[in-house]
């Protein structure tokens, strides 16, 4: 069975891109355009990991993360946040709210499937 990843970003053509270098690999992917948008999609089936963007509008990444975290089922759901952000004090934010791996943008597809394969929940 193929494992399911949630991509958030407010970038169409990323999310394409970040989508096909995913669904070459094997991964079932959903989509959400937002934090809020992203929380949507979140109604109970598994989600094995997800990889989301830190500025987005209507709802941050980290803001997401931390929602997404007080819901049971995805409690331990595994987070990769992609942004262009690299500073410390944001990366730290993350990693307190429960961010797994940080990749910034520009990125390579290759070094983003690493961080997913080793992230990815069995």
């Amino acid at each position: 069975m193929s494992k399911t990843i949630l991509i958030v970003d407010d970038s169409s053509s990323l999310r394409t891109v970040v989508g096909l270098a995913l669904k070459g690999a094997g991964y079932d992917v959903i989509e959400g355009c937002d934090g809020k948008d992203a929380l949507s999609k979140l109604d109970g089936r598994k989600i094995h990991l997800v990889i989301s963007d830190v500025n987005m509008p209507n709802m941050d990444g980290i803001t997401f993360v931390k929602q997404m975290k007080t819901l049971p089922a995805y409690k331990f759901t595994p987070v990769i946040m992609l942004t262009t952000e690299a500073g410390e004090a944001k990366k730290n934010e993350g990693k307190d709210a429960g961010v797994k791996a940080w990749v910034v943008k520009p990125f390579q597809p290759q070094q983003m499937l690493m961080a997913v394969q080793k992230l990815v929940l069995p």
